[in-house]
């Protein structure tokens, strides 16, 4: 489904992903917009774009977005993946095409959240065409080799202990070093919710998880049960909704 959306005062666009395009990348909440029309047929969709920017007054695509969007082109050969987008405009086209895989050398690449944010910070500009950017897919199927969400989730945990103490962070870490570290990460999450970059609170709440996974081991503790613990208290608490947070009852 393309939806054909409205900024008051800013512009009239389309896309498939409203939350995507409009709130993460745009910034706009949910109240600051409104769907004029939606269809599944891109041709009108694209065709009554142009037609509403004139009537609104708006600046006008000089493309159609059937010829921005619709099966991004990926060319694809034995080193690189290069998409049809210059650097600063390739965030959104990704965010655009969620899901679109394309086969190389090196297996199957996929687009989601994390994927798209390794792209866009190894992404470099074409030599050759500065409206085209592109990836090394030998990089990139690393990136996926060794992305934690390949491993089953029942052993996360375990995992990330072995690799702290193959780097000695328990032998010789200190908790309150370790504490430091889990405060520094909560404000890079923050700093990401204000921002409402998705692919980026992703990753501090990963790392928050990481750091205190790490935190609950040198203190003699395994997370699993400290979560366990937590669990058993919040499991009968009872309480409502008040402000957009969870109040329990006295």
């Amino acid at each position: 489904m393309y939806y054909l959306y409205h900024i008051p005062g800013k512009k009239i666009g389309v896309t498939r992903d409203l939350n995507n395009r409009v709130t993460l990348i745009q910034g706009y909440k949910e109240n600051e917009y409104e769907v004029l029309e939606q269809s599944p047929d891109i041709d009108y969709i694209s065709d009554r774009e142009i037609e509403l920017q004139k009537s609104y007054g708006y600046r006008v695509d000089r493309k159609l977005y059937k010829n921005l969007f619709n099966n991004m082109k990926i060319n694809v050969t034995s080193t690189t993946s290069t998409f049809a987008v210059p650097l600063n405009k390739l965030k959104g086209h990704l965010m655009d095409n969620i899901d679109l895989s394309w086969e190389t050398e090196y297996g199957t690449f996929k687009l989601d959240m994390l994927s798209i944010k390794w792209i866009t910070k190894y992404a470099k500009t074409s030599m050759y065409n500065d409206k085209r950017s592109y990836i090394y897919n030998k990089a990139f199927s690393e990136y996926f080799k060794s992305n934690l969400m390949d491993i089953p989730k029942k052993d996360i945990f375990e995992n990330i202990r072995t690799w702290a103490k193959d780097r000695g962070l328990y032998e010789k870490g200190d908790p309150m070093v370790q504490y430091v570290k889990l405060q520094e990460e909560c404000g890079e999450l923050a700093k990401a919710l204000l921002k409402r970059d998705e692919p980026e609170v992703i990753d501090a709440i990963g790392d928050i998880v990481v750091v205190l996974t790490n935190l609950a081991h040198q203190k003699g503790y395994k997370i699993e049960d400290c979560i366990n613990s937590a669990y058993e208290v919040i499991n009968k608490r009872t309480g409502k909704m008040i402000n957009g947070t969870f109040v329990k009852d006295e």
